[in-house]
């Protein structure tokens, strides 16, 4: 029988939907469940704001009344109207390794956005460049970092048979927590304290304590993101879902931020605990023991994932991000940490790839965004 493709429609479709991923990559050895609270909340429209400023659609193909894939369309005109493009997304797309499919996938969503006014297809690529991006395309041998992608080698040769190519590459780098820090590093953070005696370095205990920051963190984000491809500015409401999603997750001692004398967020950088191995212990699940697994992993791990850095350019070049960066590395040390790897950078963020190779980092995972006309 033929591949059909049906939009999501009902509760059960949509427990399909969220649910597939796990049959097909049940022999997968390092995929890593979604938690899936966060699942029924981040692809519901009512509790998503994201979805305000999108065109969307979620769709299943089936054969022999069996799902065999999922694919997710999207369509961010705001993020279109700044860029003057026309162009659709997809993503979340999972398969068996199934050239058939796989097709009948991208051509349903091609032909959505064709009907939508779109020229070209993109992906895979959500919301914005904080959901998972891009077919991993080197580093298959270990766990990937939070919120990226984990993907079969196969998933690289289905969508390139589609006829998509290259738009971009992104990395991730890992490095070595050394017991020492290197001397020009520590002299440079040395000076940038003593040059920006305006400036208050804040570090945490509580996640309370944090809060009060969030928003203006975040704000600062939308200042300073402007130039990285697929990045939407969040709105107040997508700030605290953005944190209610990831808050919970976050050791404060994790969160560096800089303030001036008139208590401004003019930089930050914050690094989460890997706990995969707590979310695969707990099969996605947090109730009614999954959320003790998943703490405890964090605690337990040896590495850190830096998420997000940000620097108000008003203030950048004064040493601020070398500052926050020894602070988080005394921070990972002091609790047993062995290594830190960060989260995607697009490869022409020369600036900040370039601060890593300082440190040693070695590219330790690459992924790629495709497209293609429609």
């Amino acid at each position: 029988m033929e591949v059909v493709v049906k939009p999501v429609i009902t509760r059960q479709d949509m427990k399909t939907f969220i649910h597939l991923p796990a049959e097909i990559h049940r022999n997968h050895k390092y995929w890593i469940p979604p938690i899936y609270m966060d699942e029924w909340s981040f692809f519901n429209p009512e509790k998503n704001h994201l979805f305000e400023n999108c065109d969307t659609i979620l769709a299943l193909a089936w054969k022999n009344g069996k799902a065999v894939g999922r694919i997710m369309g999207v369509i961010s005109y705001r993020y279109n109207r700044d860029h003057n493009e026309d162009h659709g997304r997809f993503s979340f797309i999972e398969t068996w390794n199934n050239q058939e499919v796989f097709h009948a996938l991208i051509e349903f969503i091609s032909n959505w956005a064709r009907e939508k006014g779109m020229v070209k297809l993109v992906g895979p690529l959500a919301f914005s460049d904080k959901d998972p991006q891009g077919f991993q395309i080197y580093g298959y041998e270990e766990i990937p970092a939070m919120a990226t992608n984990c993907n079969f080698p196969y998933m690289v040769d289905l969508v390139e048979k589609e006829g998509f190519e290259k738009k971009y590459d992104l990395v991730t780098y890992k490095f070595t927590v050394s017991q020492k820090l290197p001397e020009f590093y520590l002299r440079i953070s040395e000076r940038s304290v003593k040059n920006n005696t305006d400036l208050k370095l804040m570090e945490f205990e509580s996640r309370k304590d944090v809060r009060p920051y969030v928003r203006p963190a975040l704000r600062l984000l939308n200042r300073t993101f402007t130039d990285i491809y697929g990045f939407n500015p969040l709105s107040d409401k997508e700030m605290d879902d953005f944190a209610n999603r990831y808050l919970y997750l976050i050791n404060p001692r994790f969160i560096k931020m800089m303030v001036n004398q008139d208590n401004e967020v003019i930089a930050f950088i914050i690094g989460m605990s890997d706990i995969s191995e707590g979310i695969r212990k707990s099969k996605g699940h947090l109730f009614p023991f999954g959320l003790v697994h998943i703490l405890l992993a964090g605690r337990k791990s040896k590495l850190l994932t830096l998420m997000l850095i940000a620097i108000d350019p008003a203030y950048q070049n004064r040493g601020l991000n070398v500052q926050m960066a020894t602070k988080m590395i005394e921070s990972a040390k002091a609790e047993g940490k062995t290594h830190i790897d960060t989260h995607l950078e697009l490869e022409y963020n020369v600036k900040v790839r370039g601060e890593m190779e300082k440190m040693g980092a070695i590219i330790h995972k690459k992924f790629r965004i495709y497209q293609k006309d429609v």
